[in-house]
């Protein structure tokens, strides 16, 4: 059973901030079903590795993002234990499947080479 834990208006806040960004909310979207290696979202989005980590960076300061390290290579997932899980999952709910963009991302997936 998944206890929903309630922040304070300006941790929403900060929380809907971090994910507000597009590709940082399609990255989670993606990352809520499997685990992805930065190299994998470089070639997804296009955008160069150090933009990639960027992104992670925020999303992890706020606790959203599970990483596996293999290696020297990091793998990123959803995660179910961060206080802001019940919130981010309620708006990753609204994100179609079929949304344009993410059908893209998904058609550019390639396995993990790394």
């Amino acid at each position: 059973m998944t206890t929903i834990t309630k922040q304070t208006s300006s941790e929403a806040v900060a929380c809907l901030k971090v994910i507000s960004d597009p590709t940082r909310l399609l990255m989670l979207k993606l990352a809520e079903n499997k685990e992805y290696c930065v190299c994998q979202f470089v070639d997804m989005f296009e955008i160069s590795q150090p933009a990639v980590s960027q992104h992670i960076r925020k999303l992890k300061q706020v606790d959203l993002l599970k990483e596996n390290r293999k290696g020297q290579w990091r793998h990123y997932s959803l995660n179910p234990s961060s206080s802001y899980f019940s919130l981010v999952k309620a708006v990753l709910n609204q994100v179609d499947d079929e949304d344009p963009a993410l059908k893209e991302a998904l058609e550019k997936e390639r396995p993990v080479e790394c």
